[in-house]
Formats: structure tokens, C-alpha cells, sequence
């Protein structure tokens, strides 16, 4: 017979872990109760009396409406405070890649007048939100900025679903590997000697393509990169340096599924590569998990049922035997996840009677997730 997961003996894992560190992770498959566990989390460590924030890097506005807060105002470069009855402070973000790509310009541009001609070439206006990558980078730049922001001792991260959280991870070093691609050195060389021979073979390729894709394009291209000149320095420091801090003790990382085979396969090659990385989980959420009722086996049932046939008893031992089959097949689908994570807890949401959609529906999901 398939057994349930134990949970550790500390009757408040989750809380333990928002008690000993500065960052929690949230991170899962898309569709899986990730956005409202990692508000959850957020709202319990301000009760807490923590200054926490939290950030979505999904892009659905979820996480502002069950906040109270209005999505377009919300959805921005700057933490915005929610009101509410806790020890601590609530703040929230929804991350705008274009603001926050912006920003970092501002920040590593030698001068004011290089930022603004950067930040109004048109090419970068067309590839601040569709770049590959540029969302899961900026999203770890919005992290390390509110990390290091006094306002905060706690930062929760929603990340994006799980195909994209590996991207998340390994933004840091996407942008160095970009920052020493060959074609980039050439684009930003200076035009001096033989480097401006190979600046200028490097425009004479693009330049070719011009009958493709219009000359007034391959211009803002070659503008926009070689306006990248003396910025190299900064992005590689903050790299490694968010590299560090995805690394550190004090970061932690919470798995968020659902009891589904399909979703759990995903959530368990997951964890298999952030292994890999040298990344551990430090707890596992699942959500909509259907109550097993008793602890008798199915073939138990089966007999009782065969005793029940005709009497008024039949339907509800068909039921109770129905309800079991379910949180056993639900097991099953979770067994390879759970012996990936031997050591982590496994805290199990049930299926709600209501959607959460508001604060109250926090307050209400904080009952699952922590002790009281």
C-alpha cells in the first residue's frame, strides 16, 4: 500500500524557514497555486513581524488582486506597501522588465547622456520585453535590488513556471556568456586601428542583411550595442553577484505542485537539475489534495463494499471508497518527488471550498500552510 509522505517533525517547517532566512524562492510548474503560496508566505512573515516584499515574475496579475491592489498601479519598478493588521510590513511588486531593464542601464551607463541614447533607440524600446531571456534576467535583478533594499529583511520570489525557472537561475550567466560572444566584442569594439577594421566587418555583416530587414534597423542595432561600450564591468559583477546570493545560506527554495503525474514528473527533473547546480529544496507545497478520510486500504473498502450492495450504507462506503482510490493514485504520483526530496518537508494543501482571490482568502490559506 502506497504510504503518505511524512512531515518533519518541526510542526512549522515553512515558518522555520521564514524565521531563518532573507530570500524564499517559490518556484513550480505554471497553473499550480505557486503565485498565491508565495503570497501566502509573504502575508505570514509579516504577521510575523517581518518587512517583507514580494515579487512576481509571472506575468499574470494574480497576485494584485488577491492583495487588494490595483494591477496596472502595481505592475512596476517600484514595491508598493499593502495595508493590513500585521506585526511587520507587506509589500508588493509585479515586475515590468522594460522599467527595470531601464533602470540598470541608468546604473552602469559611464554618463547620463549614454543612458538616454540607449534607452530611446528604438531597438532597444523593441526588445526590452521580447528578448529571450531578458524577462528571467531582470527578474533576478529586481531580486538582488530588493534584497539589498533597507526597507526589507525578507524578499519572497515568485518565479515564472518551471521550463522558465531554470532560464530564471541561469540568467546570471546568460549575460556573461552574451557579454563574451565574439560578435558582441566586435559590435562594441572601439574605433580605433585595427579594431575599428574589426568594428566595421562586424557592421559590414549586418549591414548585408539590411535588404532584409530594412537599413533603418540594422542602424539602431549597431547604435545600441556599440553604446554598450564601458558597461561590460558592471553587468558581470552584478551577475556573479546575484549568482552568490542564489547560492547563499541565507536563500532558501520552496517547490510548489500540485498531485498530478504529469506536473510532478516536471516538479521531480526539476529538482534533479537544481541538484545539479548545487541548489537543495527546502520544503515541498502541494496543493488541492483530496483527504483520504480513513486509513484503510482500498482492497478493505472493495470488501465492505461487496457486504453494502442493496443496503442504505451502499453509496457511502462507494464514496468513501472512491475518495480513497483518488488520494492513493495521488500518492502514487508524488512518490518519485518525495524520495528526490528525503530530507525536505511536505506540507499538503487541501481543495478549497472558494478560490483565492483577497486577503481574506490568505488569511484563510495561512491555516494550511503554517502552524497556527
Amino acid at each position: 500500500m502506497t504510504t503518505e509522505p511524512t512531515i518533519a517533525a518541526n510542526r512549522d517547517p515553512l515558518g522555520q524557514l521564514l524565521d531563518t532566512h532573507s530570500v524564499v524562492v517559490c518556484t513550480g510548474a505554471g497553473g499550480v497555486g505557486k503565485t498565491t503560496s508565495a503570497a501566502t508566505i509573504a502575508l505570514e512573515a509579516a504577521r510575523r513581524g517581518r518587512r517583507v516584499c514580494v515579487v512576481t515574475i509571472d506575468p499574470a496579475r494574480r497576485l494584485a488582486d488577491a492583495m487588494g491592489l490595483d494591477a496596472e498601479t502595481a505592475r512596476g519598478s517600484e514595491a508598493m506597501r499593502v495595508a493590513g493588521p500585521w506585526a511587520g510590513e507587506l509589500w508588493a511588486v509585479m515586475l515590468d522588465t522594460r522599467a527595470t531593464f531601464a533602470e540598470l542601464i541608468r546604473t552602469y551607463a559611464p554618463t547620463p547622456q549614454q543612458a538616454r541614447t540607449i534607452l530611446d533607440n528604438t531597438f532597444f524600446r523593441n526588445i526590452s520585453d521580447a528578448l529571450s531571456g531578458t524577462h528571467e534576467y531582470m527578474a533576478m535583478e529586481k531580486l538582488y535590488e530588493l534584497h539589498n533594499d533597507t526597507r526589507f529583511d525578507l524578499v519572497v520570489v515568485d518565479t515564472p513556471p518551471t521550463t522558465n525557472a531554470l532560464e530564471f537561475l541561469d540568467a546570471p550567466n546568460r549575460i556573461t556568456r552574451f557579454l563574451d560572444h565574439r560578435l558582441y566584442k566586435m559590435l562594441v569594439t572601439p574605433s580605433k586601428g585595427l579594431a575599428r577594421a574589426v568594428n566595421l566587418a562586424a557592421q559590414t555583416f549586418l549591414r548585408s542583411i539590411s535588404r532584409v530587414v530594412g537599413a533603418a534597423v540594422v542602424d539602431d542595432v549597431i547604435e545600441f550595442f556599440a553604446n554598450f561600450e564601458g558597461m561590460e564591468d558592471g553587468f558581470r559583477a552584478r551577475a556573479v553577484a546575484v549568482r552568490e546570493l542564489l547560492a547563499a545560506d541565507t536563500t532558501t527554495f520552496v517547490l510548489v505542485t500540485v498531485p498530478r503525474r504529469d506536473i510532478a514528473e516536471e516538479a521531480t527533473s526539476f529538482v534533479t537539475e537544481l541538484g545539479a547546480a548545487g541548489i537543495s529544496v527546502d520544503a515541498l507545497i502541494v496543493n488541492r489534495v483530496h483527504p483520504r478520510f480513513t486509513g484503510r486500504s482500498t482492497d478493505e473498502l472493495h470488501a465492505d463494499l461487496d457486504r453494502f450492495i442493496g443496503t442504505p450504507l451502499e453509496p457511502l462506503v462507494s464514496s468513501l471508497l472512491d475518495a480513497v482510490t483518488i488520494a492513493t493514485t495521488e500518492l502514487d504520483h508524488l512518490a518519485s518527488l518525495t524520495e528526490a526530496l528525503p530530507d525536505a518537508p511536505v506540507v499538503r494543501v487541501p481543495f478549497l471550498d472558494a478560490d483565492v482571490h483577497d486577503l481574506d482568502g490568505l488569511e484563510r490559506l495561512t491555516g494550511h500552510l503554517f502552524a497556527d
